[in-house]
Protein backbone atom coordinates (compact mmCIF):
# COMPACT_ATOMS: atom_id res chain seq x y z
CA UNK A 1 0.00 0.00 0.00
CA UNK A 2 1.35 3.61 -0.56
CA UNK A 3 0.70 6.87 0.84
CA UNK A 4 1.63 10.38 1.57
CA UNK A 5 2.93 12.98 3.96
CA UNK A 6 0.95 16.10 4.09
CA UNK A 7 3.15 18.50 2.93
CA UNK A 8 3.82 21.85 2.13
CA UNK A 9 2.67 23.53 -1.41
CA UNK A 10 5.63 23.13 -3.90
CA UNK A 11 7.30 20.45 -1.35
CA UNK A 12 8.21 16.89 -2.61
CA UNK A 13 5.75 14.51 -1.63
CA UNK A 14 7.59 11.87 0.84
CA UNK A 15 6.24 8.90 -0.12
CA UNK A 16 6.27 5.72 2.00
CA UNK A 17 5.42 2.21 1.50
CA UNK A 18 4.11 -0.33 3.93
CA UNK A 19 2.17 -3.12 4.54
CA UNK A 20 -1.73 -3.11 5.90
CA UNK A 21 -0.39 -4.62 9.10
CA UNK A 22 2.50 -2.11 10.02
CA UNK A 23 -0.06 0.95 9.62
CA UNK A 24 -1.77 0.98 13.20
CA UNK A 25 1.14 1.25 15.55
CA UNK A 26 2.02 4.34 13.54
CA UNK A 27 -1.47 5.68 12.27
CA UNK A 28 -2.38 7.66 15.59
CA UNK A 29 1.14 9.24 14.69
CA UNK A 30 0.41 11.00 11.45
CA UNK A 31 -2.38 11.72 8.99
CA UNK A 32 -2.20 9.77 6.17
CA UNK A 33 -3.94 9.70 2.56
CA UNK A 34 -3.79 8.00 -0.51
CA UNK A 35 -1.81 9.99 -2.92
CA UNK A 36 -5.05 10.57 -5.37
CA UNK A 37 -6.53 12.17 -2.37
CA UNK A 38 -3.96 14.19 -1.95
CA UNK A 39 -2.90 15.35 -5.06
CA UNK A 40 -7.34 15.92 -5.44
CA UNK A 41 -7.07 18.24 -2.07
CA UNK A 42 -4.16 20.32 -2.81
CA UNK A 43 -5.98 21.57 -6.55
CA UNK A 44 -8.85 22.37 -5.28
CA UNK A 45 -7.65 24.33 -2.11
CA UNK A 46 -4.28 25.95 -4.62
CA UNK A 47 -6.50 27.05 -7.68
CA UNK A 48 -9.39 28.88 -8.76
CA UNK A 49 -10.79 29.59 -12.29
CA UNK A 50 -11.08 32.96 -13.62
CA UNK A 51 -12.51 34.59 -16.22
CA UNK A 52 -12.11 38.25 -18.12
CA UNK A 53 -14.56 39.67 -20.38
CA UNK A 54 -13.75 41.17 -23.92
CA UNK A 55 -17.28 43.35 -25.22
CA UNK A 56 -17.79 46.16 -27.33
CA UNK A 57 -20.42 48.02 -25.06
CA UNK A 58 -22.83 50.80 -26.95
CA UNK A 59 -25.13 53.12 -26.14
CA UNK A 60 -27.68 50.70 -25.16
CA UNK A 61 -28.39 49.51 -21.62
CA UNK A 62 -30.65 46.74 -22.19
CA UNK A 63 -28.57 45.15 -25.31
CA UNK A 64 -24.82 45.45 -23.11
CA UNK A 65 -26.77 43.73 -20.20
CA UNK A 66 -28.39 40.93 -23.07
CA UNK A 67 -24.30 40.77 -23.88
CA UNK A 68 -23.45 40.59 -20.55
CA UNK A 69 -25.78 38.06 -18.93
CA UNK A 70 -24.68 35.89 -22.13
CA UNK A 71 -21.21 36.03 -21.02
CA UNK A 72 -22.18 35.06 -17.19
CA UNK A 73 -23.48 31.67 -18.24
CA UNK A 74 -20.43 31.01 -20.56
CA UNK A 75 -18.16 31.42 -17.62
CA UNK A 76 -20.54 30.13 -15.05
CA UNK A 77 -20.42 27.15 -17.60
CA UNK A 78 -16.74 27.05 -18.04
CA UNK A 79 -16.62 26.80 -14.25
CA UNK A 80 -15.36 30.06 -13.45
CA UNK A 81 -16.12 31.31 -10.14
CA UNK A 82 -15.28 35.45 -10.69
CA UNK A 83 -16.23 36.82 -13.84
CA UNK A 84 -14.66 40.78 -15.04
CA UNK A 85 -15.86 42.98 -17.26
CA UNK A 86 -14.18 46.02 -18.91
CA UNK A 87 -14.85 49.71 -18.02
CA UNK A 88 -18.33 51.34 -19.24
CA UNK A 89 -19.33 47.60 -19.22
CA UNK A 90 -23.02 48.92 -19.06
CA UNK A 91 -22.69 51.72 -21.64
CA UNK A 92 -20.58 53.67 -23.83
CA UNK A 93 -22.25 57.05 -25.13
CA UNK A 94 -22.17 58.27 -28.47
CA UNK A 95 -22.50 61.90 -27.30
CA UNK A 96 -20.96 64.19 -25.10
CA UNK A 97 -23.17 64.27 -21.96
CA UNK A 98 -25.21 61.18 -22.24
CA UNK A 99 -23.17 59.31 -20.10
CA UNK A 100 -24.28 62.04 -16.97
CA UNK A 101 -27.59 61.46 -18.18
CA UNK A 102 -27.72 57.52 -17.11
CA UNK A 103 -25.70 57.57 -13.81
CA UNK A 104 -27.28 56.49 -11.31
CA UNK A 105 -26.29 55.17 -7.28
CA UNK A 106 -25.19 52.02 -6.59
CA UNK A 107 -28.67 51.27 -5.21
CA UNK A 108 -30.65 51.54 -8.76
CA UNK A 109 -31.96 49.74 -11.66
CA UNK A 110 -29.00 48.70 -13.26
CA UNK A 111 -26.08 47.75 -10.65
CA UNK A 112 -29.51 46.00 -9.09
CA UNK A 113 -29.66 43.91 -12.65
CA UNK A 114 -26.13 42.80 -12.50
CA UNK A 115 -26.37 42.05 -8.55
CA UNK A 116 -29.26 39.64 -9.56
CA UNK A 117 -26.97 38.27 -12.55
CA UNK A 118 -24.61 36.95 -10.31
CA UNK A 119 -27.02 35.65 -7.38
CA UNK A 120 -28.84 33.51 -10.40
CA UNK A 121 -25.45 32.76 -11.96
CA UNK A 122 -23.53 32.11 -8.27
CA UNK A 123 -20.60 33.75 -9.89
CA UNK A 124 -18.78 36.85 -8.38
CA UNK A 125 -18.80 39.82 -10.70
CA UNK A 126 -16.25 42.46 -11.19
CA UNK A 127 -18.05 45.67 -13.32
CA UNK A 128 -15.09 47.95 -13.98
CA UNK A 129 -16.04 51.56 -14.68
CA UNK A 130 -20.11 52.18 -13.89
CA UNK A 131 -21.40 55.41 -14.61
CA UNK A 132 -22.09 56.52 -10.68
CA UNK A 133 -23.78 59.43 -9.93
CA UNK A 134 -21.47 62.12 -7.94
CA UNK A 135 -21.76 65.12 -5.82
CA UNK A 136 -23.46 67.25 -8.42
CA UNK A 137 -25.40 66.57 -11.59
CA UNK A 138 -22.44 68.02 -13.65
CA UNK A 139 -20.06 65.12 -13.00
CA UNK A 140 -20.59 60.75 -12.08
CA UNK A 141 -17.65 58.65 -10.57
CA UNK A 142 -16.14 55.73 -12.55
CA UNK A 143 -16.81 53.53 -10.02
CA UNK A 144 -15.35 49.72 -10.29
CA UNK A 145 -18.08 47.45 -8.22
CA UNK A 146 -17.37 44.14 -7.02
CA UNK A 147 -20.50 41.49 -6.22
CA UNK A 148 -20.18 38.48 -4.56
CA UNK A 149 -22.18 35.35 -5.62
CA UNK A 150 -25.04 36.25 -3.57
CA UNK A 151 -25.87 39.56 -5.63
CA UNK A 152 -24.35 41.69 -2.81
CA UNK A 153 -21.71 44.68 -3.55
CA UNK A 154 -18.36 43.85 -1.76
CA UNK A 155 -16.30 47.04 -2.62
CA UNK A 156 -16.00 49.69 -4.47
CA UNK A 157 -13.42 51.81 -6.13
CA UNK A 158 -13.37 55.00 -8.06
CA UNK A 159 -10.92 55.46 -10.33
CA UNK A 160 -7.69 57.91 -9.40
CA UNK A 161 -6.42 59.15 -12.68
CA UNK A 162 -7.82 60.88 -15.11
CA UNK A 163 -7.81 60.08 -19.01
CA UNK A 164 -7.33 64.28 -20.17
CA UNK A 165 -4.74 63.11 -22.85
CA UNK A 166 -4.55 64.42 -26.57
CA UNK A 167 -3.83 60.90 -28.30
CA UNK A 168 -1.37 61.01 -30.52
CA UNK A 169 -2.98 61.00 -34.26
CA UNK A 170 -6.57 60.72 -32.18
CA UNK A 171 -9.20 62.24 -30.40
CA UNK A 172 -8.58 64.66 -27.65
CA UNK A 173 -9.85 63.34 -23.89
CA UNK A 174 -11.05 64.95 -21.50
CA UNK A 175 -12.41 62.93 -18.67
CA UNK A 176 -11.94 65.72 -15.93
CA UNK A 177 -14.20 67.48 -17.52
CA UNK A 178 -17.33 65.19 -16.25
CA UNK A 179 -15.84 62.70 -13.89
CA UNK A 180 -14.77 63.01 -9.81
CA UNK A 181 -11.82 61.52 -9.26
CA UNK A 182 -11.38 58.95 -6.46
CA UNK A 183 -8.89 58.99 -3.91
CA UNK A 184 -9.32 55.44 -1.88
CA UNK A 185 -6.69 52.61 -2.60
CA UNK A 186 -9.38 49.38 -2.65
CA UNK A 187 -7.98 46.13 -1.86
CA UNK A 188 -10.71 43.32 -0.77
CA UNK A 189 -10.30 39.22 0.92
CA UNK A 190 -12.37 36.90 -1.65
CA UNK A 191 -12.11 33.19 -2.67
CA UNK A 192 -9.68 34.40 -5.78
CA UNK A 193 -7.21 35.64 -3.53
CA UNK A 194 -6.76 39.47 -2.16
CA UNK A 195 -8.33 41.59 -4.71
CA UNK A 196 -6.68 45.04 -5.83
CA UNK A 197 -9.12 47.06 -7.30
CA UNK A 198 -8.34 49.71 -10.33
CA UNK A 199 -9.58 51.03 -13.63
CA UNK A 200 -8.14 51.77 -16.81
CA UNK A 201 -5.97 54.90 -16.79
CA UNK A 202 -4.70 54.04 -13.49
CA UNK A 203 -2.61 51.26 -15.46
CA UNK A 204 -0.15 53.84 -15.99
CA UNK A 205 0.94 54.51 -13.06
CA UNK A 206 2.81 52.00 -10.86
CA UNK A 207 2.83 53.56 -7.35
CA UNK A 208 -0.81 52.82 -7.04
CA UNK A 209 -0.08 48.88 -7.91
CA UNK A 210 3.00 49.37 -5.54
CA UNK A 211 0.90 50.09 -3.06
CA UNK A 212 -1.76 47.36 -3.45
CA UNK A 213 1.02 44.72 -3.52
CA UNK A 214 3.64 46.05 -0.47
CA UNK A 215 0.84 47.92 1.76
CA UNK A 216 -2.14 45.64 1.23
CA UNK A 217 -1.61 42.37 0.35
CA UNK A 218 -3.01 42.20 -2.88
CA UNK A 219 -2.87 38.97 -4.71
CA UNK A 220 -4.89 39.65 -7.84
CA UNK A 221 -4.92 43.44 -9.98
CA UNK A 222 -7.99 44.06 -11.65
CA UNK A 223 -7.77 45.99 -14.72
CA UNK A 224 -11.08 46.91 -16.69
CA UNK A 225 -10.26 49.02 -18.84
CA UNK A 226 -11.35 50.82 -22.20
CA UNK A 227 -8.19 51.43 -24.03
CA UNK A 228 -8.04 53.12 -27.28
CA UNK A 229 -6.76 51.91 -30.10
CA UNK A 230 -3.89 54.25 -30.79
CA UNK A 231 -2.74 53.65 -27.07
CA UNK A 232 -3.48 49.99 -26.71
CA UNK A 233 -1.39 49.26 -29.55
CA UNK A 234 1.61 50.78 -28.47
CA UNK A 235 1.18 50.33 -25.00
CA UNK A 236 -1.42 47.69 -23.22
CA UNK A 237 0.12 44.27 -23.17
CA UNK A 238 3.18 45.90 -21.70
CA UNK A 239 2.12 47.77 -19.04
CA UNK A 240 -0.10 45.18 -17.79
CA UNK A 241 2.73 42.44 -17.91
CA UNK A 242 5.17 44.80 -16.19
CA UNK A 243 2.66 45.39 -13.22
CA UNK A 244 2.62 41.36 -12.93
CA UNK A 245 6.13 41.50 -12.79
CA UNK A 246 6.95 43.78 -10.49
CA UNK A 247 3.84 43.11 -7.77
CA UNK A 248 4.18 39.11 -8.54
CA UNK A 249 0.36 39.45 -8.89
CA UNK A 250 -1.97 37.99 -10.96
CA UNK A 251 -3.40 40.74 -13.76
CA UNK A 252 -6.72 40.37 -14.76
CA UNK A 253 -7.24 42.86 -17.60
CA UNK A 254 -11.04 42.91 -19.51
CA UNK A 255 -11.55 45.17 -22.25
CA UNK A 256 -13.43 47.02 -24.52
CA UNK A 257 -12.50 45.89 -27.84
CA UNK A 258 -13.89 47.20 -31.32
CA UNK A 259 -16.03 49.92 -32.30
CA UNK A 260 -18.75 51.59 -29.97
CA UNK A 261 -19.96 54.31 -32.29
CA UNK A 262 -18.38 56.55 -35.66
CA UNK A 263 -16.02 58.34 -32.94
CA UNK A 264 -14.95 55.84 -30.40
CA UNK A 265 -12.78 52.62 -31.25
CA UNK A 266 -10.87 50.27 -28.37
CA UNK A 267 -8.15 48.15 -28.50
CA UNK A 268 -9.31 45.05 -26.80
CA UNK A 269 -6.79 42.46 -26.33
CA UNK A 270 -8.45 41.17 -22.89
CA UNK A 271 -5.85 39.44 -20.96
CA UNK A 272 -4.82 37.20 -17.66
CA UNK A 273 -1.21 37.36 -16.65
CA UNK A 274 0.48 35.32 -13.47
CA UNK A 275 3.00 36.45 -11.35
CA UNK A 276 5.79 35.60 -13.52
CA UNK A 277 4.90 37.81 -16.17
CA UNK A 278 3.14 34.67 -18.35
CA UNK A 279 0.08 35.39 -20.39
CA UNK A 280 -2.27 32.83 -19.19
CA UNK A 281 -5.54 33.39 -20.46
CA UNK A 282 -5.99 35.41 -23.77
CA UNK A 283 -8.99 35.59 -26.81
CA UNK A 284 -7.86 33.98 -29.91
CA UNK A 285 -9.49 37.30 -31.94
CA UNK A 286 -8.53 40.72 -30.04
CA UNK A 287 -11.68 42.13 -31.11
CA UNK A 288 -14.01 39.65 -30.28
CA UNK A 289 -16.84 39.19 -28.10
CA UNK A 290 -15.92 36.36 -25.79
CA UNK A 291 -14.48 35.15 -22.68
CA UNK A 292 -10.75 34.50 -21.88
CA UNK A 293 -10.23 31.94 -19.04
CA UNK A 294 -7.35 30.98 -16.76
CA UNK A 295 -6.48 29.70 -13.03
CA UNK A 296 -5.62 31.23 -10.09
CA UNK A 297 -2.97 29.01 -8.59
CA UNK A 298 -1.54 30.10 -5.25
CA UNK A 299 0.88 28.26 -4.61
CA UNK A 300 2.71 30.33 -8.07
CA UNK A 301 2.03 33.42 -6.48
CA UNK A 302 3.69 32.06 -3.04
CA UNK A 303 6.78 30.42 -5.26
CA UNK A 304 7.58 33.30 -7.24
CA UNK A 305 7.69 35.17 -4.02
CA UNK A 306 9.48 33.54 -1.94
CA UNK A 307 12.64 32.40 -4.79
CA UNK A 308 12.66 36.15 -6.05
CA UNK A 309 11.55 38.18 -2.21
CA UNK A 310 11.40 41.92 -3.63
CA UNK A 311 9.20 42.55 -0.97
CA UNK A 312 12.11 42.22 1.34
CA UNK A 313 14.57 43.65 -0.56
CA UNK A 314 12.92 46.95 -1.96
CA UNK A 315 13.64 50.12 -0.12
CA UNK A 316 11.70 52.15 2.05
CA UNK A 317 10.55 55.49 1.40
CA UNK A 318 13.23 56.90 4.22
CA UNK A 319 15.70 55.37 2.23
CA UNK A 320 15.26 57.35 -1.14
CA UNK A 321 14.41 60.51 0.58
CA UNK A 322 18.14 60.54 2.76
CA UNK A 323 19.75 59.25 -0.99
CA UNK A 324 18.10 62.47 -2.60
CA UNK A 325 21.23 64.53 -3.48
Amino acid sequence: MEFCLLSPPNSPLPVIRLNPKDISPIKSRFKFLPVHAVASESTMANSVRVAAAQMTSINDLAANFATCSRLVKEAASAGAKLLCFPENFSYVAAKDGDSLKIAETLDGPIIKGYCSLARESNIWLSLGGFQEKASDDAHLCNTHVLIDDAGNIRSTSRKMHLFDVDVPGGMVYKESSFTEPGNDIVAVDSPFGRLGLTVCYDLRFPELYQQLRFHHDAQVLLVPAAFTKVTGQAHWEILLRARAIETQCYVIAAAQAGKHNDKRESYGDTLIIDPWGTIVGRLPDRLSTGIAVADIDFSLIDSVRVKMPIAKHRKPIEFWKSASL
